[in-house]
């Protein structure tokens, strides 16, 4: 167990608005079946779309599964393509969640830098699994959204100094079923990590100044 690779995947639960299946969840729900290979230790959960929730889950999350990476999964809308976000953003949250809540000082965390950086070069994964005849298209981006997707990303990068990824799947059928969905979250978790492995023992620079 010592030598396996642990990775903590998480998925956003979001029954909100036109959602009627929650696309981010029955695409990792089919990456659960597939795995990622016998040397990597993958563990699921659903975060609820509730600020209170991030706050109170993710810090033992991180504490009890001490994952060597965690990967958010959400769904959007707006996306035709797997999106692969580079960076969470600490304030802006105006949008009320599913208990009506919304942070009073409208941020992830009062004196945190205005944007956290992943560790991970997302470019290079997109540009990869692009490159790797898979056949779903994978775009980067560098805005979550300013509601649960990106105050989820903020503070898992905060938490796990960046060590942390977070990806948009377009809906279920717009254009691709949960059985793509799952193969591309597979390939860009499995560049995610080797990207890591090959730069262990470098320094990042996680916090925009």
């Amino acid at each position: 167990l010592d030598e396996q690779k642990k990775l903590l995947s998480k998925t956003l639960k979001i029954p909100f608005g036109e959602h009627a299946v929650n696309a981010s969840w029955v695409a990792v729900q089919e990456l659960e079946k597939l795995g990622l290979g016998h040397d990597i230790n993958l563990h699921v959960a659903e975060v609820p779309v509730e600020y209170q929730a991030v706050q109170r889950l993710l810090p033992s999350l991180w504490k009890q599964q001490l994952p060597q990476l965690v990967v958010h999964v959400g769904v959007s809308g707006m996306a035709s393509t797997v999106t692969l976000e580079q960076c969470g953003h600490n304030q802006g949250y105006m949008r009320l969640d599913n208990c009506s809540f919304c942070p009073e000082s409208r941020c992830c965390l009062e004196g945190g830098p205005d944007c956290i950086q992943s560790v991970i070069d997302m470019d290079t994964v997109c540009k990869r699994v692009n490159s790797s005849g898979l056949g779903v298209s994978v775009s980067v981006s560098k805005d979550a959204g300013r509601y649960l997707c990106d105050y989820t990303y903020y503070t898992s990068l905060f938490l796990g100094e960046g060590r942390s990824a977070f990806v948009h799947v377009p809906p279920l059928g717009k254009p691709y079923s949960a059985e793509q969905l799952a193969r591309a979250l597979r390939a860009v978790i499995l560049e995610m990590l080797e990207l890591m492995e090959h730069s262990e023992g470098k320094k990042h620079c996680v916090h925009d100044q």
